[in-house]
């Protein structure tokens, strides 16, 4: 379930920032820039920011990092 959240939410702010991008500023790349980085160096360092928002709403975890 964890997993799938993490990927939905990354997803989602990828294709915002791309929209941000060509419709406000292009500068919103930096979102999508952003959100690559933390997918990255959770899979090195297993740390994952939205998985700790995700034990504060009780959501159950899989097993698997970020």
């Amino acid at each position: 379930m964890r997993e799938k959240i993490v990927r939905a939410v990354a997803g989602t702010m990828v294709l915002i920032s791309v929209l941000l991008a060509f419709n406000v500023s292009i500068q919103w790349l930096w979102l999508a820039v952003f959100v690559g980085f933390n997918l990255l160096q959770s899979t090195v360092t297993r740390f994952c920011p939205l998985e700790k928002i995700l034990d504060k709403f009780g959501v159950p975890s899989n097993g698997s990092g970020c």
